[in-house]
């Protein structure tokens, strides 16, 4: 989208705020012009620097800091004509006589020597009208392939094209070391329909460092700002942008692709591995592992494991380890913690090829202050609200983005497109939802301001979530969209034309509150808390539910899985044991932070690895082979995983027995064909020719069994299988032995 050097949305005028040639000498300019450009004040230097037209000649004019002097030529280095320096400042300009628009190069001398180089403003402009007309209107699709830096060839000649949203700044330069840091070198064009300042700097490639100067309305220089559509950053402490070439990665995963795009993921098996790349293993010295390391040790692992997915703390960049990544600054960067994106490019690759998809926790409910971030961006609430009440976040001191303007929703909107598309992402895990929803969240009165009707809804940000989950539903089938919303807001994960919030899954946070409150009591008071179990079957298919047993649950004094389970060790594993089983056999997806899978004693620190070591002890290891087991009957059995959303998928068997804390249920696939019984014990007595009721006769196989030897349990059991019988009622049932602090699992075989 070319066109002339000055057009565009170029601004034009007299005079040093309007970029005019001095009255009564066409190829001069006045001083109030030479003064601006100097100063880098000059708010359209495209109206005045590079190639003008002046009467019947051609004019070209260059701010050339440090030379003595400046020639003009052509390709074949020609001299066309010498410039003026017009002293005391180092601007130049002179003709090159009259002739056709050309492109030309400029040679510039001093004590030191002599270089060449292609000037900036001797070229058009690459955005046109139709990207004037979607940002403004908040509609583009496509902002990551126009707003960044991008390396192209623009009219014959390689550099970087780049381009960021700023509508309120007086001017915009783009700085790095091949500029040393001068904000009066590379004046941005502005675009004054839709706010955008853009340059193409001819001789830049991929690597190049660089941030944007801008000059607020108030005349004030901001604080350098990193490019919010940067592709890739420094590695902290440093924070500029980084120009990133196009991802070297030939993708292998177009079958995987296809296959997801066709599958209902409701009805599909789906056990999530959370992780934080920075902490599940380090290297030998302490460092990150790159993203290839990754590929190669981390998938391997989940793969064998047998979880479906495997979802990432945030990866966007971020300048604090200890915020986990839920702080990004850099919201469409790869952290460079592990490398450059084509790194990350591979890890995802090669995640599809071992058939597990990657989940990415995104964080649009709010960004942090950090100077060289989003907030105050020109010098204005630009992304944020500014009344504090809408704009700023108590609980995380950060700022909230403003959904209701458009620009920033369609932000937002492409970084999701961006990570789906860029990096054949799987699905988005979008974070703190239910800050999002509610306008006085975590605030008391006086510090929040209702909606236009009074309430306390947020309806922008209700209404920017129904957009993205359509558009991203719309061009990405089979992707995941994942809130984790703690609230009973009604409709989460309902479509939006169903007056739904369009999300596809929702995170069920009172399932994992009342489930694990419940396993810290000691076992004998257990009979007194029977609902903390059987409650949640009361609301488990309002909403597609994951059933999270996360990090926030093993951070910050809260203890470890292992460590929330009362009794002795011995109690303790068993009973988390029986809690995993539980859950795999309850309704919904699954999802295990890592480390948990083998029972880690200690809470989870990001900074440092796993406690790997203690695999080599018999309850660790046999936890991490019940997880494993857990993960392969739950793929295996449709029974276990088809209709997690649906109540035809599930039936009460024993719901009432307080005073054994005994909980039965079945599972059965969509057609019918399969049942598996859960049947949990969930004290520490071994319950001997115990009836209980199965929708079937016949033999039913003990597929798992927590209290097995091979999990480290103490192999009470059941021989194999039961038999389930017909009484005189017309009731079927079965006995069992049921071990201490153990969930069986029971598949239907034969009548």
């Amino acid at each position: 989208m070319g066109g002339g050097s000055t057009g565009g949305g170029s601004t034009g005028g007299a005079g040093a705020k309007g970029g005019g040639v001095a009255a009564g000498n066409g190829a001069r300019l006045s001083t109030g012009d030479i003064a601006a450009i100097a100063a880098g004040t000059h708010h359209d230097p495209f109206a005045v620097l590079g190639l003008q037209e002046a009467g019947r000649t051609r004019v070209v004019r260059a701010f050339v800091p440090g030379a003595d002097t400046v020639e003009v030529i052509d390709d074949a280095g020609t001299v066309l004509g010498a410039l003026e320096k017009r002293t005391p400042h180092d601007v130049f300009e002179g003709s090159i006589g009259p002739g056709p628009r050309i492109r030309y190069r400029l040679r510039a001398r001093n004590a030191g020597g002599a270089w060449e180089f292609f000037d900036p403003y001797g070229f058009g402009p690459v955005l046109g009208p139709l990207d004037d007309y979607y940002v403004a209107e908040g509609s583009h699709l496509r902002l990551f392939d126009k707003l960044g830096a991008h390396p192209i060839v623009h009219e014959g000649v390689a550099g970087v094209h780049f381009a960021v949203w700023a509508p309120n700044a007086q001017r915009v330069s783009v700085v790095g070391d091949f500029n040393q840091w001068d904000g009066r070198r590379h004046l941005m064009r502005r675009r004054v329909d839709a706010g955008v300042y853009e340059i193409f700097v001819p001789g830049l490639g991929a690597g190049t460092i660089y941030k944007f100067e801008i000059l607020g309305p108030d005349g004030n220089l901001q604080p350098l700002k990193a490019d919010p559509m940067a592709f890739q950053s420094e590695l902290r402490p440093n924070t500029a942008s980084v120009v990133a070439g196009p991802l070297d990665i030939a993708w292998t995963d177009a079958a995987y692709m296809e296959a997801r795009a066709k599958r209902d993921p409701r009805r599909a098996p789906m056990s999530i591995y959370e992780a934080h790349l920075g902490s599940w293993q380090r290297g030998p010295n302490g460092e990150f592992l790159s993203y290839d390391d990754l590929a190669r040790q981390l998938i391997p692992y989940v793969a064998d494991l047998g979880f479906t997915h495997i979802e990432l703390l945030p990866v966007s960049e971020h300048p604090l380890d200890a915020s986990w990544g839920y702080q990004p600054t850099g919201l469409f960067a790869p952290t460079a913690r592990h490398g450059d994106p084509a790194g990350f490019a591979r890890f995802v690759d090669a995640a599809h090829k071992a058939g597990i998809g990657i989940i990415l926790d995104w964080v649009p409910a709010h960004f942090p202050t950090d100077a060289h971030g989003l907030r105050h961006f020109d010098g204005t609430a630009l992304y944020e609200h500014e009344d504090p009440r809408r704009g700023f976040h108590p609980d995380w001191n950060t700022a909230i983005y403003n959904f209701g303007r458009t620009e920033v929703a369609s932000f937002l909107i492409n970084n999701a497109l961006f990570w789906l598309e860029r990096f054949h992402i799987d699905g988005l895990r979008v974070d703190a939802v239910a800050s999002m929803l509610y306008l006085d969240y975590s605030r008391r009165n006086g510090e929040w301001l209702p909606n236009k009707y009074g309430g306390k809804e947020n309806l922008e940000a209700i209404a920017f979530l129904k957009r993205l989950n359509e558009i991203v539903y719309a061009q990405h089938p089979g992707v995941l969209m994942i809130a984790e919303e703690s609230t009973a807001w009604a409709g989460v994960s309902h479509p939006v034309f169903a007056g739904g919030l369009g999300f596809g899954f929702k995170w069920n946070m009172g399932f994992m509150n009342d489930t694990l409150r419940y396993m810290s009591r000691e076992a004998v008071y257990r009979r007194w808390h029977h609902d903390d179990i059987t409650f949640g079957l009361l609301y488990a298919f309002s909403e597609n539910f994951i059933l999270p047993l996360s990090h926030d649950e093993v951070v910050h004094g809260k203890a470890s899985l292992l460590h929330k389970m009362s009794g002795d060790d011995w109690q303790r594993f068993a009973s988390l044991r029986a809690y995993y089983a539980l859950l795999w056999g309850y309704p919904g997806k699954k999802l295990l932070f890592m480390g948990q899978e083998f029972a880690q004693r200690d809470e989870w620190c990001e900074s440092r690895a796993l406690d790997w070591g203690v695999i080599q002890h018999a309850p660790h290891a046999g936890m991490q082979r019940l997880v494993r087991d857990l993960n392969r009957m739950h793929h295996a059995k449709p029974a276990l995983h088809e209709r997690d959303c649906e109540p035809e998928g599930f039936r009460w068997l024993i719901v009432d027995d307080r005073e054994n804390s005994v909980f039965a249920w079945a599972r059965q696939s969509g057609d019918g064909s399969g049942l598996v019984a859960v049947i949990a014990n969930l004290t520490a007595v071994p319950r001997h020719g115990y009836r209980v009721p199965m929708p079937r006769t016949g033999r039913w196989a003990e597929r798992l069994n927590t209290d097995a030897r091979d999990y480290g349990g103490c192999g009470v059991g059941n021989g194999g299988a039961v038999q389930a019988t017909s009484d005189a009622f017309g009731g079927v049932s079965a006995t069992l032995t049921l071990p201490p602090l153990a969930t069986l699992y029971l598949e239907w075989e034969c009548p």
